[in-house]
This record gives structure tokens, sequence and C-alpha cells, in this order.
């Protein structure tokens, strides 16, 4: 399948049978899933499990051993996959916010745009400031990353991403380095783009919020997917004891 043949009604990102290992350490032991368009789905686990690992191969930020990851169609791993080509589709978001330090909240935003799409400067400039109001941080536009907090510089980052009108948007443990009362601002932010149909595949430790907002949740344990299903079978069906313990140690 090309990416011209891809359908809504097929997932967008397909994932079958993943293996991925740095050195000698497998990584990532035959992951399979498969993401609809305009859902959220939640992958949670211990530290070391590869959930992070998992979702940059997502976006060909790590290569497969084998395998196959597929977004709209288009086979990631493919070595003649242009891979621009991939993250205009595939936005991401880290848990450190990688901001420019000496460009502003508004010219972090329009950076991609401009250098990358070729778009025009006032049309850029335009939606950029539409995506700053969108994250709550109207009135920030002039301020550097440094004059920032850090939930307001990871929702300079969400915009940074979404500026590049993605069709599919990854978050890598995003909340990680927040202080706990900014956690709840980057939340919203996600939680906006979710209830607006945006694809999204997070990589959270924040059961409550996976619980309210995940369309379904996979829990991986030593590179594998353990179980999975729907939140409300999910944190109270759990039948795995892998999955029952991790749930008992962090509810």
């Amino acid at each position: 399948m090309t990416a011209a043949d891809w359908t809504p009604d097929q997932p967008i990102v397909s994932i079958k049978d993943v293996h991925k290992s740095f050195g000698d350490l497998e990584v990532l032991k035959g992951v399979s899933l498969d993401v609809m368009k305009g859902q959220v789905i939640c992958i949670i686990g211990p530290s070391g499990s590869g959930k992070s690992t998992l979702i940059r191969c997502i976006n060909a930020l790590n290569n497969i051993d084998s395998g196959s990851i597929k977004v709209e169609g288009l086979e990631v791993n493919d070595p003649a996959l242009d891979k621009l080509e991939l993250r205009k589709t595939v936005g991401m978001v880290f848990q450190q916010y990688n901001l420019f330090p000496h460009k502003t909240a508004l010219e972090n935003v329009m950076m991609a745009p401009i250098k990358v799409l070729k778009r025009p400067r006032e049309e850029v400039e335009e939606n950029a400031r539409r995506l700053i109001e969108r994250v709550n941080l109207v009135g920030k536009e002039n301020a550097y990353p440094g004059e920032l907090s850090g939930g307001q510089q990871q929702r300079v980052a969400i915009a940074r991403s979404l500026a590049m009108h993605p069709e599919v948007m990854l978050f890598d443990e995003v909340t990680a380095a927040l202080d706990p009362e900014t956690v709840n601002e980057v939340l919203q932010a996600i939680k906006d783009l979710a209830q607006r149909g945006m694809t999204c595949i997070l990589v959270t430790h924040e059961m409550g919020f996976a619980r309210e907002i995940a369309d379904h949740i996979y829990f991986t344990d030593r590179g594998v997917i353990v179980e999975h299903g729907p939140p409300a079978t999910f944190f109270k069906e759990a039948t795995d004891p892998r999955t029952r313990e991790f749930l008992s140690q962090i509810l």
C-alpha cells in the first residue's frame, strides 16, 4: 500500500511485529498495535519497558530492526522514506521542550513552517498567534523561553508542533519534567487537542489523565504489550499479574 491508497477507514498508524535492539539489549520484542484516525492512545508501563522507544520509532527517530510501521500507508522503515515528509504528518513533543532560547515564543512556533514548509511569513504568523491562543499563552508571544515556566515552555512546544499541521501527535512523557502545579496546564492543552479530533499517542505516567482522555490504553513491560483495553475495563478488570502489580503501585 502507498500513501495514496490509504483511506480513513484503515488505521492511520499501523504497527506490526516491531523489534528493536540497542546493541545486545532487545527493547521491543514484537509489538503490534493499530491507531484509528481521531483516536487517543495512552501507552503506560514501568521505566525501561520500551514505551518511548516505540513512539520514537513511529517518527523515524529510531530505526526498527524488523516489522512494519505505517503512517497513512507510508512505510516508516522504507530506506527511501523522506523523513521530512513523515514529520510533516507526525508531530512530536518531548519531555524536554527543546525550544530555541534566543527566539521568542512566537518565533519558535513560526520557524518550521517558514523554513521547512516555505509558507509566507504573514500567513505563518497569523496561524502561530492562533495556536498560541489555543494553548492559553496570549500575552507571552514576545517572551523568551528563559522567561517562561516549564509548563508554558511545554505549551509553546505543543504549539510549535501543531504549526506543521500534523495528522498525528506523539507525546513522550511531556509532563515528567514539570512542577506539579504546571502539569495541569499542559494536560489541558492536550485534552483540547484530543477534543478537536487530533489523533494522539501518549506515553504518560498520569493515570487519572489517561483514564479520562484515552480511547484505549496499552500496558507495556519488558518490550511487549502485556495487556490493553478501553480505560473503563483496563483499570478495573486487568487480568495479567504484571498489569495488576503496576497499577497497584501507582493508583
